[in-house]
């Protein structure tokens, strides 16, 4: 995790914070450094949500704020991603800050109404795995392949 140039009361704080904003109003502008500690936690939150027991709803009210915010997380957000495995959030850069040129972006969930750019859809994909050879095409027609830069 980033330290973001904070002590940790003040960095948790803080995240804790943006976590919350972002799912009560479904995108925020920040940084970018913050931005990509936010998705973390907040995909983590969302798969929180999607399991649905006590023991997760215990969980995720350690760590958000608000009961409203909860809320969200373990109906509309559990209902909406109840398919998708995983990248629940999207992070667009827009622009560089007038006062320190810092680099800002959007962070926003997918799959939602007046998103900023329509997510791609969740296809399952297998890595190229050395030995498999050609077998896969044959055996999973409707996977890709994947063949990782060397």
């Amino acid at each position: 995790m980033r330290k973001l140039n904070r002590p940790t009361g003040h960095r948790m704080s803080m995240l804790r914070t943006m976590v919350s904003q972002l799912v009560k109003h479904e995108r925020i502008e920040t940084t970018v450094a913050k931005a990509k500690e936010v998705r973390y936690l907040a995909d983590n939150m969302v798969q929180l949500g999607k399991e649905g027991t006590l023991c997760a709803a215990r969980r995720a009210a350690a760590f958000v704020r608000g009961d409203d915010v909860i809320h969200k997380l373990f109906t509309e957000m559990a209902y909406c991603y109840k398919d998708r495995a995983g990248g629940y959030t999207r992070l667009l850069r827009t622009r560089i800050r007038v006062g320190d040129a810092a680099p800002m972006a959007y962070i926003e969930f997918v799959d939602r109404e007046n998103e900023l750019r329509q997510a791609k859809p969740a296809t399952p994909q297998l890595h190229w795995i050395h030995g498999l050879g050609h077998a896969y095409p044959s055996k999973w027609p409707h996977l890709k392949r994947t063949i990782p830069p060397s």
